[in-house]
């Protein structure tokens, strides 16, 4: 019992520490990404990620340009991924924490490959 309860244990820190880190970033990955970003995300932010999707323009402040604005809690992809499930406090931007966790990981990275594109 005594073994299998530390298991556990190891097992949940194992997977959390998974998480944290996300998954391997694949083109796999980034196709995920993009087409959860297009049911998801291209309303508000626009096919270009500029900020200027079709809803984009009645939201102030202006949903996020992820090609040139900073974001407001950082481009690391872990704070990138917190933004995307728990959206952002006093802004349009809500949470989509009920995706799957690797769903959520793949908009994470397709989100920072408009940066790559500056």
């Amino acid at each position: 019992m005594k073994v299998r309860f530390v298991s556990s244990l190891v097992f949940m820190f194992w997977t959390g520490a998974a998480l944290a880190a996300g998954p391997a970033v694949t083109p796999d990955l980034i196709a995920k990404g993009k087409e959860s970003y297009t049911t998801n995300c291209l309303l508000c932010h626009g096919e270009a990620g500029d900020g200027n999707g079709p809803a984009g323009s009645a939201m102030n402040p202006k949903p996020r340009d992820f090609v040139k604005d900073k974001f407001k809690k950082g481009d690391k992809p872990d704070a990138v991924f917190k933004v995307v499930s728990d959206g952002l406090k006093d802004t349009s931007m809500t949470g989509y924490a009920h995706l799957p966790v690797e769903e959520r990981w793949a908009v994470t990275h397709y989100l920072l490959t408009f940066r790559a594109k500056k």
